[in-house]
């Protein structure tokens, strides 16, 4: 489906309060898939839209389910499933936002590594909007903590993703408790098989839409390196050496291949971590606090484990090994170049790997630019050392700990400046923050000699 899209939020039949929170909020156009997709949605029809990740598609769910809820009945009348706990972090935040105008509008988030008991205290407290992985939802519905009768709207975000880590089944269990004439919205990168399975058995007629992803790629510089198996590695050290990025997203196919380049590039000196699927979800927090945050300078990870992370201001990403399926290449490097910034895809191909180059570009409808690796030469001094470093505070949303207190314990009691601090990231029993390297062990001192939100704490350095 292609048609001249709608630039303006005020062309959408939407409640102007939602529309002045919007323009509070910073939305003076709509991105291509809110243009296409929003229209649809309000009208209450089905729809299968294909975009990337970063595109603007949680406001295009969010903002549609919002119309349809009815604050003053308290009961779940929207269910958005998504692959992992970040993701759904992520949504749910996006999704508080947009209500800020409405009625006291209650979102709880459903997903695994947290107890069921809290879980299901705040459904029984009266919840409009459940966001949550689908293990976890299927939980709540068969201990009969969840009810879905009163739905209107089911989203599957990122529904590729969550196929890819064989959810297919759990998406149909939780999908046929969801009441017939319900709303179907399904996003997705790309576009495999069981997509068109999960729209034959669980949707109404949809409308179908795609934003291209080649529209961001004239920010991206994309640069190809011929490597043989041996030198793989050194060529990644190689490639952070010359042109030193803040932030880098490195991609292996395998989880084996992500813990050995972590061991050689802390070898080497790098501020490097892994990110993949057997991860516990305390060390998967920890690993994306420090990424988010700069105080790490290399992220390593697979393919279905870095779904759903969306990290600003990413500066490079670098296909350590390629991709055989180059809708995922293209997915892989959108993560940089994102909001008008300019970004560095790094690809590192064998002999064995041409065939796969070959079918990105037909695919990307672009020839690769190839580059010699004696071009890459060490730039700056010293060793790429991450700006930030992270300290972690015992304490987190169960104890009421929100970002302002801990930025207050640091600017007007231990007298900090506001740019000194980084990102602060509350999770559910720890709080993550960023300082600048300089100030990293007097403000932990300073932390554990003094309080946040009235009580003393504990703080160390990771």
């Amino acid at each position: 489906m292609t048609q001249t899209a709608p630039l303006s939020f005020n062309t959408l039949p939407m409640n102007p309060a939602t529309l002045d929170n919007l323009t509070q909020l910073g939305y003076l156009s709509m991105t291509p898939i809110q243009a296409l997709g929003l229209p649809t949605a309000l009208a209450g029809t089905d729809l299968i839209a294909q975009a990337e990740t970063g595109s603007g598609k949680t406001a295009a769910f969010g903002l549609a389910l919002l119309e349809r809820l009815n604050p003053r009945r308290f009961a779940v009348q929207a269910l958005v499933l998504c692959p992992t706990r970040e993701l759904a972090d992520q949504v749910t935040v996006e999704i508080r936002r947009l209500a800020r105008a409405m009625d006291n509008i209650k979102v709880v988030t459903l997903c695994g590594g947290v107890a069921l008991r809290g879980q299901r205290a705040s459904l029984e407290n009266g919840a409009h909007i459940v966001v949550g992985t689908p293990g976890r939802v299927m939980d709540h519905l068969a201990r009969g903590y969840l009810s879905l009768e009163a739905l209107n709207t089911l989203v599957l975000d990122e529904a590729d993703r969550m196929l890819d880590m064989g959810f297919f089944d759990d998406i149909a269990t939780v999908t046929q408790q969801c009441p017939p004439e319900r709303q179907t919205l399904l996003f997705s990168a790309t576009y495999p098989e069981g997509i068109e399975k999960l729209a034959r058995q669980f949707m109404r007629q949809p409308v179908q839409i795609k934003v291209e992803a080649a529209s961001a790629q004239s920010l991206i510089e994309q640069r190809f390196y011929e490597v043989t198996r041996p030198t793989r590695f050194e060529t990644v050290a190689r490639l952070l050496n010359h042109f030193r990025p803040v932030s880098t997203l490195a991609f292996c196919n395998t989880k084996q291949q992500c813990k050995d380049l972590v061991v050689y590039l802390q070898q080497q000196g790098f501020s490097a971590l892994a990110l993949y699927g057997e991860l516990e979800q305390r060390e998967r927090d920890q690993v994306l606090a420090q990424f988010a945050n700069r105080s790490t300078s290399i992220l390593v990870a697979t393919d279905v484990a870095s779904r759903g992370i969306d990290i600003k201001e990413l500066e490079a990403v670098i296909n350590v090994d390629i991709t055989p399926d180059p809708e995922v290449h293209v997915h892989r490097i959108g993560r940089t170049g994102r909001a008008g910034e300019t970004g560095l895809a790094l690809s590192l191909a064998a002999m064995y790997e041409m065939g796969a180059v070959g079918k990105i570009e037909q695919y990307q409808k672009l020839e690769s630019s190839w580059h010699k690796l004696n071009e890459l030469m060490p730039t700056g001094s010293g060793p790429l050392l991450p700006p930030m470093v992270t300290l972690q505070i015992l304490g987190g949303r169960k104890e009421k700990i929100r970002p302002g207190d801990v930025l207050g314990a640091l600017t007007a009691d231990a007298g900090y400046s506001r740019e000194q601090i980084g990102k602060i990231n509350v999770t559910e029993f720890t709080t993550f923050v960023a300082v600048q390297r300089d100030i990293a062990q007097a403000a932990m001192q300073k932390l554990n000699a003094g309080k946040v939100k009235g009580k003393s704490v504990k703080v160390r350095l990771i």
